[in-house]
């Protein structure tokens, strides 16, 4: 019996030879429970958000009226197509479109909520901001526009924002730190002083001072975090060219005749990357933060634009409508934490110093 088991160990030990770095740290990462399962659930909320306004919006997705097929979201139709007095866009949510749309013969396919993130429910009997009801079932803001469609297209843009900063950070980090390691000598010290002094300035109040001086929207703030965001990325990427660039598999690229700009893509880049992916999630939980720090201060999206700081500042100032401050309190803390178990679930499955059970000694 033991003379079998050792032959099972010495078979899975040749099989996780065989085993490419990248499956094996797929394995490991799935065997992190905690962040597998967080990425999984982060995906899927971020994946239901992409189709938000099929999921949240005052327009049916589908209408029947008449025997006439209409599409609302594609199309602006008047509300007289439906039987109603004006030329004026219609208002899905108009009692009498309601009504008419609601007799026999005619179909109106309404998402699950029915209000986008701009809409106003004129027809709430409680004054603004609303507690939760069964119109909105997380009540209403200050403006009376409906809390969970806001918290759903915020998040949305939080995430994409997140995402192009995190991936602008992960290009301008890899190319300086790569120049860096790479080169070494004079061109390093040069370029870690500038490094040195831009990473002294404070932050946040650059951004503060920056987002009052011009009418903010959603690129420039992307082009102001992304412009002090790249620091800890480079600082690791030089770190691992700095150390690589002496291995003999360098060397002997150079001895080849192969140019530095072949040796840096093709031969330490691939073996320098696991800081960034480890970083990433990091750097779009720092993304977040700040946007809504910005957005919080009032110097961040335009007026109007769904946004999880604009909620919590809107919590501050109705301390006592207790359903803004929490269910955004939520819809944050989850979007950061999911972030942070990713990246340390990433971290351990990219250290080669974590041995899993199975992996070949």
């Amino acid at each position: 019996m033991t003379e079998l088991a050792q032959a099972g160990l010495a078979v899975h030990a040749s099989i996780a030879l065989r085993e490419s770095p990248r499956r094996r740290a797929w394995r490991r990462f799935r065997s992190n429970r905690l962040g597998y399962y967080s990425l999984c659930l982060f995906l899927a909320l971020f994946g239901l958000s992409l189709f938000a306004e099929l999921l949240s919006n005052d327009k049916p997705l589908v209408v029947r009226y008449e025997g006439q097929w209409y599409f609302p979201l594609a199309q602006t139709l008047p509300e007289t197509t439906f039987g109603g007095d004006f030329p004026s866009p219609t208002d899905y949510l108009d009692p009498l479109i309601e009504e008419n749309l609601a007799k026999p013969g005619n179909i109106a396919l309404y998402p699950p909520n029915p209000y986008h993130y701009g809409t106003l429910n004129y027809f709430s009997t409680e004054p603004n901001p609303a507690p939760p009801d069964r119109q909105n079932i997380l009540g209403t803001d200050d403006s009376g526009r409906d809390l969970l469609a806001r918290l759903i297209y915020g998040f949305r843009i939080s995430v994409l924002f997140a995402l192009i900063v995190a991936s602008i950070c992960a290009v301008v980090g890899v190319l300086v730190g790569a120049i860096q390691g790479y080169f070494a000598g004079w061109t390093d010290i040069v370029m870690e002083r500038f490094n040195e002094m831009w990473s002294s300035m404070p932050t946040l109040y650059m951004l503060i001072i920056l987002s009052s001086m011009f009418a903010p929207n959603f690129w420039l703030l992307v082009l102001l975090l992304s412009i002090f965001g790249w620091l800890g990325i480079a600082a690791y990427v030089r770190a691992e060219f700095l150390k690589n660039r002496t291995l003999d598999y360098v060397r002997a690229a150079r001895a080849l005749g192969q140019s530095n700009l072949r040796i840096m893509v093709r031969h330490i880049l691939p073996n320098s990357l696991t800081p960034v992916v480890t970083l990433v999630p990091f750097e779009m939980a720092g993304a977040v933060g700040a946007l809504t720090s910005l957005d919080f201060l009032g110097l961040g999206m335009p007026p109007g634009t769904p946004s999880l700081g604009e909620l919590l500042s809107q919590g501050k100032n109705n301390l006592d409508c207790w359903w803004i401050s929490l269910s955004t309190f939520v819809v944050l803390v989850v979007t950061l934490l999911l972030l942070i178990l990713i990246g340390d679930a990433l971290r351990d499955a990219l250290d080669p110093r974590k041995v899993l059970e199975g992996d070949a000694p």
